[in-house]
């Protein structure tokens, strides 16, 4: 288990323990250090008011991370998913919603590692390591299976 991560879920599927799991391998993997980690999936709603709130953007998304820590590779900071939006992505491009929740929270790990997708050299960049990780860590991290949306 990793000290000092908090999850929380609207979505009720969601295993906390495999979490957990995911985030400690991904540690190891990318060596950092979590001095707090908080993984929030939340209403697609609530995530555009905080998108709006915080970045001054106002549209949706499916994932926003906040990174308050000023030392490189360790996190402190925050990734919240919208599960409606990671629902919409499992059906455009034919995955299962806990494959998407998964890539989403590698994606926002990446994000506080350092990684950045702002144009398309580090996107590309991001996506590549984004895949080889998911591909390596294949976490289920539902219950009772996973399901197709």
């Amino acid at each position: 288990m990793v000290k000092n991560l908090q999850i929380f879920s609207e979505e009720s599927l969601l295993k906390k323990k495999a979490v957990h799991s995911l985030v400690s391998s991904l540690k190891s993997e990318l060596k950092l250090g979590i001095s707090f980690l908080s993984i929030s999936i939340i209403a697609s709603s609530e995530l555009r008011q905080l998108n709006k709130k915080h970045l001054k953007h106002d549209y949706k998304t499916d994932v926003i991370t906040f990174n308050y820590s000023n030392v490189k590779n360790n996190i402190d900071g925050e990734i919240l998913i919208s599960f409606e939006d990671a629902m919409l992505n499992s059906k455009k491009y034919k995955v299962k919603y806990g494959e998407e929740i998964l890539r989403l929270i590698v994606h926002g790990i990446l994000h506080l590692a350092g990684y950045e997708d702002n144009n398309k050299k580090n996107k590309a960049k991001m996506k590549s390591m984004e895949n080889k990780l998911i591909n390596k860590y294949n976490f289920t991290l539902l219950a009772g299976g996973d399901r197709r949306i």
